[in-house]
C-alpha cells in the first residue's frame, strides 16, 4: 500500500508533549495527566520516548491507564544498521507497541550507538548525509514497518557536525521518497542545523515536499561557546529560539497533512510549558 493510502488511516491526534523513562519524575517536571485535566486542548497525546532495555515508567503507565491516545519514539535503533534488527529486540518493540498501542513509531534517524547495543548509550549522533547513506535509512524504516505493522516516521536529529554532499532536507526528502513514507519535522533540530552549515532558517523548506510532514516538533535550546567554538544545545527547555518558531510557521503552513505537533517540555513546571503550547495552537490554527 501506498503512503498516500497508509496517510488516510492516520488519526489527527492534535498537540502533545513528550517524555521518555525518568522524564516527568523529577522535582519540577511536567505532570502530563495535570495539564490534560487543566488545559485538555493543550495535551491531546503523549508521545512516549522508549528504549526497549528500560520499559515504560510509573508516568506513562499512568497515560496509558488513561486510554489517552499515544506515539512511541524509539530511542536504541540506527536504522541504517541491518544488524541492529536482531530479534530480540524487535521482539521487545512488539511487545512495547502492543501495551503502548501508539498512532506510530518515530525517532531520530541517526546513530543512537556506536558499536553494539548497549543500554543507556543514547549517543545520538546525526546521519551522514549522502546518497548511500539515505538508501541504508530508507530500507530500514521499511523493515521496521513491516515488522511491526505501524508507520515509522524519520525524525531530523540534532548535531554540532554534520557530514556528507547533501542539505539535510534533501537528504531526508531523499529518505521519504525512497521509503514512501512520511516525515517527523523538528523544527528546532533543523534550525541547529541551518546555523551550524551556516545557512539561513528557511534554506531548503520551498523544495521539501512539505506533504509528508505528519508530525513537528519543536522545543527549546540555548546557544553555548566552548573554547571559541559556538554551538547550540537541544536543551528542552521552555525558551524556544527564534529561528525554532520560524521555521515551525513556514513548515506548518505548507503541510496539509500534518497531524501531530509536540512541545517538548518534559522537565519543565507546567505552567512554564502553556505559553508554548498555546503558540503552537494558534500557528496550528491558523493552518
Amino acid at each position: 500500500m501506498a503512503f498516500a493510502e497508509r496517510l488516510a488511516g492516520l488519526p489527527r491526534l492534535g498537540l502533545g508533549v513528550s517524555t521518555e523513562y525518568g522524564a516527568m519524575s523529577g522535582p519540577g517536571s511536567l505532570d502530563a495527566l495535570r495539564l490534560r485535566a487543566a488545559h485538555p486542548e493543550l495535551a491531546g497525546f503523549l508521545e512516549i520516548g522508549v528504549e526497549t532495555a528500560k520499559g515504560l515508567d510509573a508516568s506513562a503507565r499512568q497515560w496509558l491507564a488513561s486510554g489517552l491516545p499515544t506515539t512511541y519514539h524509539f530511542l536504541d535503533i540506527n536504522l541504517d544498521e541491518e544488524e541492529d534488527f536482531d530479534a530480540a529486540w524487535l521482539a521487545q518493540v512488539r511487545q512495547l507497541a502492543a501495551e503502548i498501542q501508539p498512532a506510530w513509531l518515530c525517532g531520530d534517524a541517526g546513530l543512537w550507538h556506536f558499536g553494539r547495543r548497549e543500554r543507556g548509550h543514547m549517543l545520538l549522533l546525526p546521519p551522514i548525509l549522502t546518497d548511500e547513506a539515505a538508501r541504508a535509512m530508507a530500507r530500514g524504516i521499511v523493515r521496521l514497518r513491516e515488522e511491526t505493522g505501524f508507520e515509522v516516521l524519520p525524525e531530523n536529529p540534532p548535531g554540532t557536525v554534520f557530514l556528507g554532499d547533501l542539505h539535510l532536507l534533501e537528504f531526508f526528502a531523499l529518505v521519504c521518497e525512497l521509503a514512501d513514507t512520511g516525515m517527523l519535522l523538528d523544527c528546532a533540530h533543523l534550525g541547529i542545523y541551518q546555523s551550524m552549515a551556516g545557512h539561513e532558517p528557511l534554506t531548503g523548506l520551498a523544495d521539501f515536499p512539505c506533504e509528508r510532514i505528519v508530525e513537528m516538533h519543536v522545543a527549546g535550546g540555548e546557544v553555548r561557546e566552548h573554547a571559541g567554538f559556538r554551538y547550540f544545545e537541544d536543551s528542552h527547555t521552555t525558551a524556544v529560539l527564534p529561528e525554532t518558531w520560524q521555521i515551525f510557521e513556514a513548515a506548518a503552513a505548507r503541510s496539509p497533512e500534518l497531524r501531530a505537533c509536540v512541545f517538548e517540555c518534559e522537565r519543565n513546571p507546567l505552567e512554564a510549558c502553556v505559553p508554548g503550547l498555546r503558540r503552537l495552537a494558534q500557528v496550528t490554527q491558523r493552518g
